[in-house]
Order: C-alpha cells, then sequence, then structure tokens
C-alpha cells in the first residue's frame, strides 16, 4: 500500500474506530500509527536514520522527515542522525551544539512485511493503553464493592468480566465455602488489591475479606454510611460465623439495632449475600474488658482480667458457660480474640480457683525457702501481696511494717535475708552464664541481670554482637498471625517481664556502643518521628 495513492482519511477513520471499540484516545492510536509509519520508513532508508512521521489530525497526510541533530566533533558516532557544527554550516544559518535540522524526505510503500510489522506495533501500542485505561479506571476502586458476571472458572479461581472495564480474579481461597459459579452468573465482590504489571493491571477480588462485610453494612445502612455510625472491627470466619463491634455517635441512635433493621431486614440483605454467614453485631466499647465481655457473646463472663502489656487478656467463665464461650471448634473465642486484637484465655471459675491456690502455694514455698521463715509467716508475707523476693528485699521498709507482728528489727531482717538470697542467685546464674560462654561484654551490658545473661547464653547469644544483632520479638516475645491464626514466639527476655519497647531500647543501645549506629542520626530521627506524631494528632484534632 503506498501512502500517496492511499485514502488519507482512511487512517484517522480506522484510528478512530479502534478508538471506539476498546474506548480509548483516539490520538494514542495515532501515535501508535505514526511510530509503525516510522519504523517501515526506517527499514527502507536506513536503521540509523532518525526518520519521524506525522499524521495530520484534520487531513489524514503522513508527512516523513528526517532529523539531524549537531553534536560536537569528538561525539560525532551516528553519521545518518548526526552531523558537527562545520558540517551543520551548509543547511543551517549560525549553527550551535543541539540545534536540529528538519528535511522532509519521500513517503514509502508499505510491503507486506513492513504493512504486517506496522499493524504488530499498532496493536501493541492500543493493547498498553488499554491497560492503562483500565489500571487508571480501577486504581481507586481498591477498597469498594463491584459487580461483574462470571466469565469461566479456572481450577477453582473465578475469573470475572467487569462490564468492558477487563476481567478481574476470585481466587479460590478468597471464595465462600463452596461456593461455584456458572458462565453469565452475576457476581458481587470486593476489590481487594490493583495492580500494574506488564501483562495488564490485575484485579484481585475478594469475598472473604471482612471489609467486604464491612462495605456491605455501609450499603445497607444508610448511617454508616452518613458517618453517624462507625464500623471499628469485623472478624470472620467466611460462610459460618462473624463478629462485627460498631459505633454511634448520636446518643439517640442504636448503632446495633440500626444495624439489624425493621425485623431484622438490614442484616438479613447481608447475610444471604455472605451465603448464610450468622453475624453477630456488637456494641464497641472504649473500655477493652467491657469490649470483650461484649464480644464474647452469647456467653456470660464471670471476671476479666487484662495485661495491657503483654496484650494478654483472662476471661473467667461459669462452667456451664465454657463451651458457649470457646464455641464450635474454638470459633467463637477466636473471632473475639481477632476483633479485640488481644489474645484471650477462657477458664472456668474452678480453674481459675485452683490456679490461684496453686500461685499461692508456689510463694509460698518459695519464701519459707529463701527466707528461712515457717509457713505462717510465709502465707501471711503471700497474702499482704508480696509476689516475689525483689519485692521483700527492697520495698520501703514501712511497708513490712503493716504486717501484723513485725517490727524494725524483723522487717530489717526479712531483707537481709532476701538480698542475700537474690546475690547467691545472682552469682549462680553468672558462674552459669560463663560456663556456657558469655562474654564480658555482655555481661557489664547495663539492664541486663546474671540471669538474664545466662538465659540468653542458653539460646546461643553470647556477646553483645550477638545481642545487637536480635529482634525485639526474639528477646521480648511476641505473636504472628498467618492466615487469621495467630501463634505465640516465646522470647529468651519474656520470663523477666522484658516488654517490646524494652528490648528495642536494649538493642539499639548495644548497636551504638558498637558503632554500628550513629547516635546523632538516631536522635535527630527519634525528634522527627515525634514531630510527625504531633502533626498527626493535630490534623485528626
Amino acid at each position: 500500500m503506498a501512502i500517496t495513492s492511499a485514502n488519507q482519511l482512511e487512517l484517522l477513520q480506522t484510528a478512530e474506530a479502534v478508538a471506539r471499540e476498546k474506548m480509548i484516545d483516539p490520538g494514542l492510536v495515532v501515535e501508535a500509527m505514526e511510530e509503525s509509519l516510522a519504523r517501515a520508513a526506517k527499514s527502507r532508508y536506513g536503521a540509523e536514520m532518525d526518520i519521524r512521521v506525522s499524521i495530520d489530525r484534520k487531513t489524514g497526510r503522513a508527512t516523513f522527515t528526517r532529523v539531524r541533530t549537531v553534536v560536537e566533533d569528538e561525539e560525532l558516532e551516528n553519521y545518518q542522525a548526526e552531523f558537527t557544527v562545520e558540517q551543520a554550516k551548509q543547511y543551517l544559518e549560525n549553527p550551535e551544539v543541539g540545534d536540529t535540522y528538519v528535511e522532509e524526505i519521500p513517503p514509502v510503500e508499505l510491503g507486506r512485511i513492513a504493512a504486517q510489522s506496522a499493524k504488530q506495533v499498532i496493536l501493541q501500542k492500543v493493547r498498553e493503553a488499554e491497560r492503562d485505561r483500565q489500571y487508571e479506571a480501577f486504581k481507586d476502586k481498591a477498597g469498594t464493592i463491584i459487580n461483574g458476571q462470571v466469565k469461566r472458572e479456572e481450577y477453582g479461581n473465578v475469573i470475572v468480566d467487569l462490564a468492558g472495564y477487563g476481567e478481574a480474579i476470585l481466587r479460590r481461597n478468597e471464595k465462600i465455602g463452596r461456593e461455584s459459579y456458572r458462565p453469565n452468573d452475576r457476581i458481587r465482590c470486593y476489590v481487594k488489591d490493583v495492580r500494574r504489571e506488564t501483562r495488564g493491571p490485575q484485579i484481585f477480588l475478594s469475598r472473604t475479606a471482612p471489609e467486604f462485610m464491612a462495605e456491605l453494612f455501609k450499603m445497607e445502612v444508610p448511617e454508616i454510611y452518613d458517618g453517624i455510625i462507625e464500623i471499628k472491627a469485623v472478624s470472620r470466619d467466611p460462610g459460618s460465623r462473624a463478629k462485627i463491634a460498631v459505633i454511634s455517635y448520636d446518643g439517640s441512635i442504636d448503632p446495633v439495632g440500626a444495624c439489624v433493621g425493621m425485623r431484622g431486614s438490614r442484616v438479613q440483605a447481608v447475610v444471604n449475600e455472605l451465603q448464610g454467614e450468622k453475624i453477630d453485631i456488637i456494641p464497641w466499647n472504649e473500655d477493652q474488658p467491657t469490649f470483650l465481655v461484649n464480644a464474647l457473646q452469647p456467653a456470660e463472663v464471670s471476671k476479666v482480667v487484662l495485661d495491657e502489656e503483654a496484650g494478654k487478656i483472662e476471661v473467667v467463665v461459669p462452667e456451664e458457660q465454657l463451651s458457649l464461650a470457646i464455641g464450635r471448634r474454638g470459633q467463637n473465642v477466636r473471632l473475639a480474640s481477632q476483633l479485640t486484637n488481644l489474645d484471650i484465655d477462657i477458664m472456668t471459675e474452678a480453674e481459675e480457683s485452683a490456679r490461684r491456690q496453686k500461685e499461692f502455694e508456689a510463694r509460698t514455698a518459695l519464701f519459707q525457702e529463701a527466707l528461712d521463715i515457717d509457713e505462717f509467716f510465709a502465707q501471711l508475707l503471700v497474702s499482704e501481696g508480696f509476689t516475689n523476693l525483689e519485692e521483700v528485699g527492697y520495698v520501703e521498709i514501712d511497708e513490712l511494717l503493716v504486717i501484723d507482728g513485725v517490727d524494725e528489727g524483723t522487717a530489717s531482717e526479712l531483707q537481709t535475708r532476701a538480698r542475700e538470697y537474690l546475690e547467691a542467685q545472682a552469682a549462680a546464674a553468672l558462674e552459669a552464664a560463663r560456663a556456657l560462654g558469655a562474654e564480658d561484654s555482655l555481661i557489664e551490658f547495663e539492664g541486663l541481670t546474671a540471669q538474664m545473661v545466662e538465659a540468653l547464653a542458653k539460646d546461643d547469644v553470647k556477646s553483645l554482637e550477638d545481642f545487637a544483632t536480635c529482634a525485639d520479638w526474639e528477646l521480648a516475645g511476641g505473636w504472628t498471625t498467618v492466615d487469621g491464626e495467630r501463634s505465640k514466639d516465646d522470647g529468651s527476655l519474656e520470663p523477666f517481664g522484658v516488654t517490646l519497647e524494652e528490648a528495642q531500647d536494649m538493642i539499639m543501645t548495644a548497636r551504638v556502643m558498637l558503632g554500628w549506629v550513629d547516635p546523632d542520626e538516631l536522635l535527630a530521627q527519634a525528634e522527627e518521628d515525634a514531630a510527625e506524631g504531633d502533626a498527626s494528632e493535630e490534623a485528626e484534632a
């Protein structure tokens, strides 16, 4: 096909037709045509030449030009697309480096191979434009619900057609229970993620995400959409049971009642979409123990003991309520744990009484042995709230004098015996740590007791360098959540009550001492973080 003899408007008509079909800008198609024609011209005139094609957007006329750039003498490499200042004088008046000389050249005739190559370039450009359009259309839809039509199912994964915007994928593990779909079925999903990839935007859908249920409630409950009611937390066992915590910012509106709706109409609409998933709607409360009592519904709770530092909570329930509180296969307590973000330990009243009795006996035996006192006196100390020898040895002496029958002489003797016992224990632990290979750099590190050093040496942390390479959770312990299941990571110093923050501080101090971290940079970073925190609080206010 010769450009000179072809209908010049045909190019524009083709571009517009392709653009309409793919729902992209016609200008992008014209640019693809220009690039394909330029590539065909290079194959005719020479690949080294800088040939450009411009198609008039009104007439469709294609203009072929050759461009040459003025460069320094020593930089001249491509004689077809570059020339020196001296060579350019015959074409340009007072040429300078960087100037360009543009001359029009005859249009080319597209042979069969060149036409095929041009077609491939146009198709590639159109695909790229289509992918960009799809990504731009969906990048802001992550975190929302969309409707689609099932196109096909591949190995359990459902391919969803998004009404002309491309395809999305609903993976097998993102489907509720044993859901199955047939082609052309309507489907509603949560857009979990949108990624830009070489083969086009990848849109990942989900029906098991907790956010899916939250968005469904937002669609069914106008008060949530308007911000009067807020969803604070959601936990799900997809297809079986779920818990959702809500709070109302209007005292006249009951958040639970609003979400349930007249005769349960609102919550039932969500349940139907989630394949009959049972939903517990729970009033949210800033007080964690109160919130937990609500979260464990329908079980009744007798007592709650919260350990904020460890993020752990003990719940005591009557014997007859134990199975209800735990739920089938631990479902109720697991969902409550996910909802409150706390590790929950459930026990009956009898189990709690037995555990407290065991702790009482253990502390009594410790005081008897360490302080060389009789059982009655040891029990008296435990009853007064003393839990360990450090409290007895280093507490203000006035706190011992309030115990019946204890005078200053007795209190002083108790403290002396407690301190001597602790010193003996520390000496034994230090000797054991040295025997395990603990180095002086670790032993002399401020903040570590001899017992801590021994525990570290047993975990093969024997020098300050070893200590500085530890992660905070390796020292203080922590929790890891994998696929919704929380697992406990034991820390070397966890038995000594070391928190994650204390572990972070000790590790960073060790790194500063070793010269791995610049203390000035650390201080600057801390000040920057503090400033960002203040700015964030002001913005929220």
